[in-house]
């Protein structure tokens, strides 16, 4: 509905508790037992047995404190103290009412920015039917637990013939959420289920020339075989082989695990290595989201 002049003011309009005067010129300012802060004596509309005062003149605010001019008595009567609206507090906004077109452009931009949020921080997002707000942990966009391990330059792995044998990879680039162990059984064993992309390869050497018949990379999930890429030269031995490749693989969070081995049946048996060269060596794996 129009309003016939200037339309009312909006603001944080409080009418104080009633106040039992005595000997005194001081008294505290409350809304429902709390204490109130105007912003000056100008904020305030104060009747004083029933005629209306004078701000600053006939009394002064300081915090949440009224003094008046001059002291008064127990027969006094203070009728009502209004305190006006403050400068800028426009109160609770009826629901919807602030748009986009109120909002300052910089909202956003001019705060300061998180660079690298928390696994526990908390971000605001729409549900489908974009409706109604919902939350969801930093830790739901991230594709961790992620690890990256290959084995050390400087000492190549003895394997036997013919048998899969367990990949030493000891140095890790990174490990997000220490799910992989370098030290002792060389697992990963994430602890958020999900499918994850694994990543892996190794530098199969014998120890004599043109001595490969076939050579095996094996990815074990639970102690058992899982993946078995690999090559067969039976009918043309070669001197080493280089088996990379990749693959998803789904964990269930708690006590799944992968492993890598290799392996290697020779033509003379003479022995082989898994070659460390310039990270020949390696594996892993990130969760995938969305998925």
């Amino acid at each position: 509905m129009p309003y016939i002049g200037r339309t009312p003011l909006t603001g944080a309009y409080q009418l104080c508790d009633t106040i039992t005067t005595s000997a005194t010129a001081t008294y505290n300012l409350l809304v429902g037992g709390s204490a109130v802060i105007p912003g000056s004596a100008n904020n305030c509309i104060v009747s004083l047995n029933g005629v209306v005062q004078a701000p600053v003149g006939a009394f002064t605010v300081s915090g949440s404190q009224i003094t008046f001019a001059s002291a008064l008595t127990a027969s006094d009567v203070i009728d009502f103290i209004l305190i006006l609206g403050n400068v800028f507090d426009i109160g609770t906004p009826t629901n919807g009412a602030v748009t986009n077109s109120s909002l300052n452009s910089n909202v956003i931009t001019g705060q300061t920015a998180v660079t690298v949020p928390a696994t526990d921080d908390v971000l605001l997002c729409y549900d489908t039917s974009a409706t109604a707000l919902r939350k969801i942990t930093f830790a739901n966009f991230g594709n961790t637990p992620a690890f990256f391990a290959y084995m050390n330059e400087s000492t190549d792995q003895s394997i036997s013939d013919a048998t899969f044998t367990k990949a030493e990879i000891n140095v890790e680039l990174f490990d997000s959420n220490s799910c992989y162990d370098p030290t002792t059984n060389y697992r990963f064993t994430p602890n958020v289920a999900g499918k994850y992309f694994v990543t892996y390869g190794l530098v199969l050497n014998p120890f004599a020339a043109d001595d490969v018949n076939v050579a095996l990379l094996g990815i074990y999930k639970n102690g058992t075989l899982h993946i078995q890429p690999g090559n067969d030269f039976r009918n043309n031995p070669v001197s080493s082989n280089t088996i990379t490749g990749s693959q998803i693989i789904e964990f269930n969070g708690t006590t799944d695990y992968i492993e890598l081995f290799g392996y290697l049946d020779e033509v003379t048996g003479g022995g082989a290595k898994l070659n460390s060269y310039k990270l020949g060596c390696y594996y892993g794996a990130y969760k995938l989201i969305g998925v």
